[in-house]
C-alpha cells in the first residue's frame, strides 16, 4: 500500500531534508506530510534516547490571533484561565465546544498583549476560531500565518541549540520561548515538544529559511549523532502523549483525557463550554484515559478501536498501543470505564493478533 501524493497534501519547507534523509512512512496531518519512520520504528526510538534528532514538525499549523480582542477570544476557546499567562509563555490548552467536547490539544504562544499562535494537533481550528470571532464581533485577526516549526529532540538537544542560538536560548524554562537572531532572521525558539526526550521547537517564518536552518543544524550536530526523526510511537506511548483523533476525539472531555488540570472552570469566564464542563467537574467522568500492559509477544499496528472486555462487558477500548523494548512489555494507551480503571485491574483485549490480557497500570512509564 502507498500513498498517494497529489497538491492537497502539502509539503513543508523540510521536505527536501526529510526526502534526502531517507524517509520511509508518512501519515496525513492536517492535510501535510508527516514523516513516520526513517530507520524503523525501534531504531528511530533507541536513537531518539541517546543522541539527538531534528523534526519537520511544519503540521503543527499556527492559528494566529492578532488584535484588542485576542485573549478574549482564546478565552473563549479553552477552559484553562489565561489571565496570568504572560509574554514570552507556552501553555497547553484543551480547546473545547460548547458540549465541552475535545476540539484540539494545541500549545497556545503569546507573543505580545495583542498576539497570540496557536500550535494546534490534527484536526480543523481555524474556521472554528474565525467563525466564533465573527459571531461575538470581536476585534480580532484569525489568519494561519507562513509558520513552520522545527524540533530537535533527545538528551543531545541542548548542546546543539547551543551552538546555534546561544546559551540563552539553553537557559529557557520548560513552555517558554524567546526570539533569537540566526542568519539575520529573528526565530522563535521554544523549549518544548512532543516526546519525553528534552528539547525545542524552532518556529520557522517563510519557506525560503526552512532548509538552511535545516542543514545547519545538520551539519553542526554531525559530532552528536544528529540524524532526521520523527515523533516516535512508542516513546509518546510510554510517556503519556496523548494522540488527538487516536487517544481522544470530540466525543471525550478534557476530564476523560486525563486533562482535568487545565480545566479552571469556575475562573475561565467566557469559555464556551464551561457550563457543561462544570457539570462534568462536580459529577466526575464516567471513563478516563488510562495506561496499560499488555500480554504476549508484539501486538503489530493499532489502527483501530481494540475493545476492552471484563467477561462479557464492554468497559472501553485501547487507541495506541507498541511493543516496548526498553520495558518489555506492550505499552498501551486506552479509554476505560470508571468501575474497572483501578491499577491492578485485568481485562481482555481483542487485538488484530488475537485476545490477550491487558492490565490497568498506575501510571505511564516514563
Amino acid at each position: 500500500m502507498e500513498l498517494s501524493l497529489s497538491r492537497r497534501l502539502r509539503r513543508t519547507p523540510f521536505s527536501p531534508g526529510v526526502e534526502a534523509a531517507g524517509v520511509k512512512g508518512y501519515t496525513v496531518y492536517n492535510r501535510m506530510l508527516l514523516p513516520t519512520v526513517f530507520e524503523s520504528v525501534e531504531a528511530d526510538y533507541r536513537h531518539l534516547k541517546t543522541n539527538v534528532q531534528i523534526w519537520d514538525v511544519a503540521v503543527e499549523r499556527q492559528v494566529e490571533l492578532r488584535g484588542p480582542d485576542a485573549g478574549r477570544l482564546l478565552q473563549i476557546l479553552t477552559p484553562r484561565d489565561l489571565r496570568g499567562m504572560l509574554p514570552g509563555q507556552c501553555y497547553y490548552i484543551p480547546v473545547v465546544d460548547e458540549t465541552g467536547g475535545m476540539l484540539n490539544d494545541p500549545v497556545a504562544l503569546k507573543l505580545a498583549e495583542d498576539r497570540y499562535w496557536i500550535s494546534i494537533a490534527d484536526s480543523d481550528l481555524l474556521l472554528w476560531v474565525k467563525a466564533l470571532g465573527h459571531a461575538r464581533q470581536l476585534e480580532v485577526s484569525v489568519e494561519e500565518p507562513d509558520v513552520s516549526p522545527l524540533a530537535v529532540q533527545g538528551p543531545k538537544a541542548d548542546t546543539l541549540i547551543a551552538r546555534l542560538f546561544g546559551d540563552d536560548a539553553v537557559a529557557l524554562r520548560f513552555f517558554r520561548f524567546g526570539f533569537f537572531q540566526w542568519e539575520g532572521r529573528e526565530l522563535v525558539v521554544a523549549r518544548s515538544g512532543y516526546s519525553r526526550q528534552g528539547g525545542f521547537e524552532i518556529y520557522v517564518e517563510g519557506a525560503e529559511l526552512g532548509m538552511p536552518l535545516w542543514d545547519a543544524l545538520m551539519t553542526a550536530g554531525a559530532d552528536l549523532g544528529v540524524r532526521a526523526g520523527c515523533p516516535n510511537l512508542i516513546e509518546r506511548i510510554e510517556g503519556g502523549l496523548l494522540s488527538y483523533g487516536n487517544d481522544m476525539t470530540r466525543a471525550n472531555t478534557p476530564f476523560e483525557c486525563g486533562l482535568g488540570r487545565f480545566c479552571n472552570v469556575e475562573t475561565a469566564i467566557g469559555c464556551l463550554g464551561r457550563d457543561a464542563l462544570m457539570r462534568v467537574s462536580m459529577d466526575g467522568p464516567i471513563r478516563q484515559v488510562r495506561a496499560l500492559d499488555i500480554s504476549g509477544e508484539p501486538v503489530g499496528r493499532c489502527d483501530r478501536e481494540w475493545p476492552l472486555w471484563a467477561g462479557n462487558t464492554r468497559v472501553g477500548q485501547i487507541t495506541s498501543a507498541a511493543w516496548s523494548p526498553d520495558y518489555q512489555t506492550n505499552v498501551a494507551i486506552g479509554m476505560v470505564r470508571l468501575t474497572h480503571w483501578d491499577a491492578g485491574t485485568e481485562l481482555l483485549v481483542e487485538t488484530q493478533a488475537g485476545a490477550r490480557t491487558a492490565t490497568v497500570r498506575g501510571g505511564f512509564w516514563i
